[in-house]
Order: C-alpha cells, then sequence, then structure tokens
C-alpha cells in the first residue's frame, strides 16, 4: 500500500496531465514530489473533500481558509510553480468531458474520492461571502455589504498589514529599496500634483478609506475635502484621524454611496483603488456621475486595477477565490475599456501612467508585515481571514510581476465646449 502522499502525488498527475511541480507532504508524514521545492502540506482529508465537492479554485481556496491545506517553504515560489499546472491547464468544458469518457481519468478520479472518505460534503469556512444569488448585483445595498464584508475586519488588523500611512493601494516607488511609508507619501502627493491641488480648491475623495489621501491633500495642499465611503470602520478611523491632525474644519468624512452625492461642483476627484467594486454593468454611470460633479475644467485622477483583454471578452469570469473570500462583486476591466468608457462619459483623457511592478513591491511589503506579525494577525482578525489575505497579497503580486493584471492612474479633464482644459503645454511637470 503506497503511503498518502505518494497516492495523492500520482493521482494529482494523472487528473492534470503533467508533472507534479512540487513536494506534497500528507497527513499521515509522508512525502512525495521533486525534492528541494516548498512542499504542498495536506494535512488531512477533509482538503480532499473541499476539491472533490467544489473543483476548481473554489475548492482549493476553501482548504486553504480552513486551514487543511498549507505551504512549507516559500509561497510564492509554490504559487509560482502550481499557477502552470492548475489554473493555467484549466481545460474548456469539451476538454472536461472528453477527459470523463477516459477510462483512466475516471479511475483516477474514483481512487480521489476513495481516499478522501468518509464521502461527506465540508462545511464552507465562515470567512465565505454569503449571498442569496447574484442576480441583482451593484445595488446600493449589494455594494454596501460588499464593502463590508472587505474593509470591516478591524482597523487593527489593517494597520499591521498596511502600516502606518493607512494606504490601501499601490504605492509609488522611487527605488525597491524605498520604505513603505515614503511610497504611500510619494503616491498621494503624485496625485496631488496631477489634481493640480491649490488652496482653496474642493476636492472629492470617492471610497476615501482611512483617511490617508484627505488628510494629505487638506494638510499639504489646504484643499478642502469630502470624503466618501461605504465602511463605518474606516468612517471612524479616518475621523479620529482627521481630529487628531487638526483638520476638522477643512476635511468632512461621510459614509454615503458615490451615487448619493449631490453637492457638486467640486474642483477635482480622486478615485483610488474604488473604481474596481463598481461593476462593468455601472461603469457608464460612475464615470457620468462623476463627470456631473465636477465644475467644468475639473480633474479626476482615477486610480484602478486592469486585466489583460480577451480575445472573447464576454467569456470573463470573476476569480472565484477573490469573489467569495476578497472582493465580493469586485470586477476587472481592460485599460482600454475604462479610457472607452470615460471618454464616453465627456472626459477628455489626458494622460496615463502604467505603474504595475509598484503594485507587486507594494503587496510584497504588506506580506512581509503580515508575515513578521503571523500570531497577532490572526488574533486580530481571525486565523482563516489571516491566511485568505496572505494568500490574496502573494498570488496578486506574482501577478502583477508576471502582467496578468496591471494598475493605471487615468488623468482627465471636463473639458468645456470651447476646449481650455487648464492643462501645462508639458503635462508630466508634476513629476
Amino acid at each position: 500500500m503506497q503511503d498518502a502522499a505518494q497516492r495523492l502525488k500520482t493521482l494529482a498527475e494523472q487528473l492534470m496531465g503533467a508533472p507534479l511541480p512540487v513536494r506534497i507532504r500528507a497527513w499521515d508524514g509522508s512525502e512525495a514530489g521533486p525534492p528541494n521545492t516548498p512542499a504542498l502540506v495536506v494535512r488531512n482529508r477533509r482538503a480532499l473533500r473541499h476539491l472533490l465537492w467544489k473543483p476548481g479554485e473554489l475548492g482549493l481556496a476553501r482548504a486553504w481558509v480552513a486551514g487543511d491545506l498549507d505551504v512549507d517553504g516559500d509561497l510564492y515560489e509554490a504559487l509560482d510553480s502550481m499557477a502552470e499546472f492548475i489554473w493555467e491547464r484549466a481545460d474548456s468544458s469539451a476538454s472536461l468531458r472528453h477527459s470523463l469518457r477516459d477510462p483512466e481519468f475516471r479511475a483516477a478520479a474514483r481512487s480521489l474520492v476513495a481516499l478522501s472518505a468518509p464521502f461527506l460534503p465540508p462545511a464552507p469556512p465562515p470567512e465565505e461571502m454569503r449571498r442569496p444569488g447574484r442576480l441583482h448585483l451593484h445595488t446600493k445595498g449589494s455594494d454596501r455589504r460588499a464593502i463590508s464584508h472587505h474593509y470591516d475586519v478591524g482597523n487593527d488588523f489593517y494597520e499591521l498589514v498596511l502600516g502606518p500611512s493607512m494606504v490601501y493601494s499601490c504605492a509609488y516607488w522611487e527605488s525597491p529599496d524605498g520604505t513603505l511609508e515614503d511610497a504611500q507619501r510619494d503616491k498621494l502627493e503624485l496625485i496631488s500634483r496631477k489634481l493640480a491641488l491649490k488652496p482653496g480648491m474642493r476636492l472629492l475623495d470617492v471610497g476615501c478609506g482611512w483617511g490617508s489621501m484627505v488628510v494629505h491633500a487638506a494638510r499639504e495642499h489646504g484643499v478642502s475635502v469630502v470624503g466618501v465611503t461605504l465602511s463605518q470602520e474606516q468612517a471612524a478611523y479616518a475621523r479620529k484621524r482627521i481630529a487628531e491632525e487638526g483638520l476638522t474644519d477643512r476635511i468632512e468624512i461621510r459614509v454615503q454611496d458615490y451615487r448619493d452625492v449631490r453637492d457638486g461642483p467640486y474642483d477635482a476627484i480622486s478615485s483610488i483603488g474604488m473604481a474596481e467594486h463598481v461593476g462593468a454593468d455601472r461603469y457608464l454611470e460612475y464615470a457620468h456621475d462623476l463627470h456631473a460633479l465636477l465644475r467644468p475644467g475639473g480633474r479626476l485622477l482615477n486610480h484602478q486595477i486592469a486585466r489583460r483583454p480577451q480575445a472573447d471578452e464576454s467569456a470573463y469570469s470573476v476569480d472565484e477565490f477573490i469573489d467569495a473570500y476578497v472582493f465580493p462583486d469586485g470586477e476587472l476591466a481592460p485599460l482600454g475599456t475604462t479610457v472607452g468608457l470615460l471618454e464616453r462619459a465627456g472626459f477628455e483623457v489626458r494622460d496615463v501612467e502604467t505603474i504595475r511592478e509598484h503594485y507587486a513591491l507594494t503587496l510584497r511589503r504588506w506580506v512581509a508585515n503580515l508575515e513578521a506579525h503571523w500570531t497577532e494577525g490572526q488574533r486580530l482578525t481571525s486565523p482563516g481571514r489571516a491566511r485568505i489575505w496572505r494568500l490574496y497579497m502573494a498570488a496578486s503580486a506574482l501577478a502583477f510581476e508576471r502582467n496578468r493584471i496591471g494598475v493605471n492612474q487615468v488623468l482627465a479633464v471636463k473639458t468645456p465646449e470651447n476646449g481650455a482644459s487648464g492643462m501645462p503645454l508639458r503635462a508630466r511637470d508634476w513629476r
């Protein structure tokens, strides 16, 4: 009788049709696979049941979040190796039907079922987002629930991960050896300069998070700011921070949907890492709403993650792990789609800066922060949620490094009919 690890290795290679790139360590202490590689630790048979009852990424995610699946060794190396083995080898439905007709494939599947016994469906981890269905996405109510799921998990936990800046978006690095705090300050200053913020101006920060942009803009550039968020915890943190800075006369924080902001015009709008929550069906509405809130000549800085375009855009589907555990109902669009929708809403797009590599650097710093305070991180939220954030951030860092996703700052102007955009002849003087 083979030990569990060798059986798992053999079955995985039969099912996937490729050599396993990492070691497997099973619940009985056995190991199999290539030496000197990270080990995929299968802590118990329940991990297999997660995969069998929910094949694919969601089953893997459930096993990881529940602690039934782990990695011993370099997490980045393991994820990079496994990406091609699992995710990039995902079969089409036609290929899967063909595999199911193959006697060896069916025999391997039956062996996996037998190894996982008893064959009962394990409950999803409590951190998984529960919703009755996906029929009514991006209503005000569904967006509020999705934002709360992601952000209302404890300000102390986010402080541990993000550091003192409390900026939850891509930093702007002078050098890979720089500090996270300096890089986040430089990002906020870059946005402020692109928006040409000056004393006396009104800024709207859509999705203001914990208040980093609003504080920077008011303190360093003398503007009056309204920040909106759907997160009660973010709003409470931001208000406390603003009071400590002595800026309550210049900053207002609202728990409010961007669709309900009606007190324009504003001189400038910043939207930093917020548009990913809007959804494809709502994006043109989002662009029209922000356009309407700006004065003629006002500027929008839209800082947004983008995915690579697909040959068949109708085939795009939301990542199961991220949808269930990280950003429920979040959607990514190609950069060209975003620029086109902003233009349709009436904006003149004046500058696009791609900072993909900067986000990889940022994410690796966040992962390092979490790993350095792992026990405390689990205590501040939950062991499952700490595992979610570690996996999500590490996998995202690799995705940015491998150009699977990117992040862009799009500067757009509500150019009046006379064409006077107010932009300098050499636009990048802000640098």
